[in-house]
């Protein structure tokens, strides 16, 4: 096989991958309990083409989370965390993590069900606690949070409470417009900050 060849199988191979957890996380958002077979058609592939890139339906749920978090990551950097005061950008942090998770109930909690070990849920938190890391720091660094406790504690804290509200909106004990407001207020907090005065003329 020429190095082109091996170019254009490659380039296929990435393209059927794409497709498929496209199409997972599309239809699963709609029908958790969709077949393999379901998702292969709406790809426009095989069924084997899938478990060639996917050999069991819990490597393809994980798939497509990493999915799904890699949107939330996207959404956050589009959010401008390095700009205004700290308090302001982890609002927009939160509210960009929990807009993208707000487009995928049904799927996240058919996700949440799955045995993820340690190591794996680290790894996939990972870029987000990077960022709320980095966004909690400046705040200290500011003064507009609370300095005496570590970084990595407060953003372990964050994301419990995090997790937290979309338990409620999923269990339907909250609207998703309260729980926002329930995060906010308790992450502010928990950080030793005052959530900002909202302005009276609504701009």
């Amino acid at each position: 096989m020429t190095p082109r060849q091996t170019s254009h199988r490659r380039a296929d191979a990435q393209r059927s991958r794409a497709a498929i957890l496209d199409a997972a996380v599309r239809l699963l958002n709609t029908r958790p309990d969709a077949s393999v077979e379901a998702i292969a058609a709406a790809a426009g592939v095989t069924r084997q083409t899938v478990y060639a890139h996917f050999p069991s339906r819990e490597q393809l749920l994980t798939a497509a989370l990493d999915r799904v978090s890699e949107e939330a990551v996207a959404a956050m950097d589009a959010a401008g965390l390095d700009t205004g005061p700290a308090t302001d950008a982890l609002l927009r942090l939160l509210d960009a993590s929990s807009r993208t998770a707000g487009r995928y109930p049904v799927l996240l909690q058919k996700i949440s069900q799955l045995t993820v070990d340690p190591h794996t849920d680290h790894d996939r938190h990972a870029p987000v606690a990077d960022r709320l890391r980095r966004v909690i720091q400046r705040g200290q660094e500011t003064g507009e949070f609370d300095g005496r406790l570590s970084p990595d504690w407060l953003v372990a804290v964050t994301i419990t409470l995090g997790h937290t509200a979309g338990g409620e909106i999923d269990a339907g004990r909250m609207s998703g417009k309260d729980a926002a407001e329930a995060l906010h207020t308790s992450v502010l907090r928990v950080l030793g900050a005052v959530a900002p005065a909202e302005d009276p003329t609504g701009e």
